[in-house]
């Protein structure tokens, strides 16, 4: 393998990229810096995200500018204000020992004001989204005419934002330029047509196959019904442990609804979607970076330009409808070298659309079974005992407090005290999982049909639904819609398993099938509701509950009139 000086790097800008770490140059930096620091061809590199094209591209461009010319001598066009400000921000640290060449990022959302006079001021280079020079252009605080190089990165990514008419304007425009060079993960025909429009004889640069995904991804799928797709993504999450998970939805909505039953859960994760104003998604995205968020829960457009390089997993809450949304979705893992695991769960029907993605990216996809209870807890408990064994001691620190910790320990023997610490947080998955079902889909005819909780018809073996008695209603704020929910997302009872729900003031009874009364009733033990414990009996014996939960309505009520009068 070359080094970067065999490339052709000059030694200053060899210092900064030493500085950033980087110690050797990745297949698309090979291939691309030569010719692009040697000729002026036009060159199409296909390369996945997390390949390292910033550099292929960024350090070639900054070695070509002439640092006594002032005006805008290259331009880098991004599909996001994020892409912009990192690729700018990678530049800048490139040429960190170098001159100090003038980089300004130009991108919607920030004052237009400043950016004009950081332009004004000397720009060498210009990193912009297109909405955004377009609109300088207008303004004539941008001219193309001695711009020698332009880069469009994540071209494909552009076009499917809506930016092919400003491209074709921005590339006319740049009538004097010498070379483009063109970046993609995958090459769709709209990307073909900006080179057969605009390049002259290409030299294309490829590291993969067209829409091929990173090898360094392993790609997994679980089915599921629709009805427990939300209780399949919180078993996949909790059964790795230490997971650092973008998870991608198709709408908004499923957004917003995922992220909020997952925060509501306990899961240190937030929301990026379209909505967002773009302070709050400043901030969610920070905190992702950050590792402050375990998961990030995003629309497709939203997470465009964020590149995180140590996500552990890509989940597809649903499979996207077009493949190269795939490619991308999964590159977002397995980047810089690290590997990584894309995970998809799906209904049955989007089973041939798996095997399609399969043939077009040369991917392999492993279906799995989802985790079972027992599984999930196994998973954590051996997590938890691998943090115990490597956590770090600071002897002095802790060394005053050790006389009383062993005098209050010292009734317990070796065997006690390890299951002890090992269950301080192992109890809190037991409770959950202890008694949950199955909700893997089996063949036609397979007897394990009958106790998963997803599975068409998979009540009891007879079918039976049982009356439920609960002392909770309306007086607590309880609809029906929160308790279908509560029922189907908490404890993954299917929506068919569910029957009639006759709601009152200070308590409800419902139909449920006699597979999910157990799970039900365990589960509910262990909420509490306005201070009271939920208790779940049958309707058959609670007639003189149901008169006693009316009097104490009745009770509370005319309590709350005394107090108003």
């Amino acid at each position: 393998m070359s080094s970067f000086k065999d490339l052709g790097i000059a030694d200053e800008l060899l210092k900064g990229i030493e500085a950033l770490g980087f110690e050797t140059p990745t297949p698309v930096q090979e291939l691309v810096i030569p010719t692009a620091l040697s000729s002026d061809n036009d060159i199409i590199a296909l390369a996945q995200t997390g390949t390292g094209k910033t550099a292929a591209f960024g350090l070639p461009l900054l070695q070509r500018i002439e640092p006594g010319e002032h005006g805008v001598q290259a331009l880098i066009l991004c599909p996001t204000r994020e892409l912009c400000v990192q690729v700018t921000n990678d530049l800048v640290n490139y040429s960190q020992f170098a001159h100090q060449y003038k980089v300004v990022a130009v991108y919607g959302g920030a004052s237009i004001e400043t950016q004009i006079r950081q332009i004004k001021a000397g720009a060498q280079i210009i990193v912009a989204t297109p909405g955004r020079l377009m609109d300088l252009m207008a303004r004539k605080a941008v001219r193309l005419d001695r711009v020698a190089r332009l880069v469009l990165d994540e071209a494909d990514e552009m076009l499917n934002m809506g930016f092919k008419e400003a491209i074709d304007f921005i590339l006319a425009s740049a009538e004097n330029r010498q070379s483009i060079w063109l970046f993609s993960a995958t090459m769709p025909d709209e990307v073909r047509t900006i080179a057969a429009n605009y390049m002259d004889n290409p030299q294309e640069i490829s590291t993969g196959k067209r829409n091929q995904t990173n090898e360094n991804i392993e790609h997994i799928y679980y089915v599921c019904r629709a009805d427990n797709r939300f209780a399949t993504l919180k078993r996949v999450v909790d059964a790795n442990p230490g997971i650092y998970a973008l998870i991608f939805c198709r709408t908004k909505i499923e957004t917003k609804e995922v992220a909020e039953q997952m925060i509501r859960d306990g899961y240190d994760s937030d929301a990026l979607h379209g909505d967002l104003a773009q302070a709050d998604r400043d901030r969610v995205m920070q905190r992702f970076r950050e590792g402050n968020l375990q998961l990030l829960i995003a629309t497709d457009v939203a997470a465009r330009g964020l590149d995180v390089s140590n996500i552990s997993h890509v989940i597809n809450y649903g499979i996207p409808d077009e493949i190269e949304a795939y490619t991308h979705r999964s590159g977002r893992t397995g980047r810089a070298g690290r590997t990584g695991i894309s995970i998809s769960i799906i209904t049955p029907k989007f089973e041939d659309k798996i095997r399609l993605i399969e043939r077009k990216t040369k991917a392999a996809f492993t279906k799995k079974n989802i985790p079972t209870g027992i599984e999930v807890c196994e998973q954590q408990l051996f997590h938890i005992i691998n943090n115990i064994h490597t956590q770090e001691v600071h002897y002095a620190e802790i060394e005053p407090f050790m006389g009383r910790i062993y005098e209050e320990l010292k009734d317990l023997s070796k065997e006690e005290l390890i299951k002890r610490f090992a269950s301080v947080e192992f109890n809190r998955f037991l409770a959950y999982y202890r008694n949950a079902p199955d909700i893997n889909i089996y063949p036609r005819g397979d007897k394990r049909n009958l106790r998963t909780e997803g599975a068409a018809g998979s009540a009891s073996p007879n079918g039976k639904m049982i009356r439920l008695f609960a002392n909770i209603g309306e007086m607590d704020g309880v609809s029906k819609k929160d308790f279908i929910k509560l029922l189907s997302r908490t404890f993954g009872v299917p929506n068919q398993a569910i029957g009639h729900i006759d709601l009152n003031r200070a308590y409800l009874h419902f139909d449920l099938d006699a597979a999910y009364v157990n799970v039900v009733r365990e589960g509910l033990s262990e909420f509490t509701i306005n201070g009271r414990r939920i208790r779940l009996d049958d309707a058959s014996a609670k007639k003189e509950n149901r008169s006693r939960e009316d009097k104490s309505f009745e009770k509370w009520e005319k309590g709350g009139k005394k107090k108003r009068k």
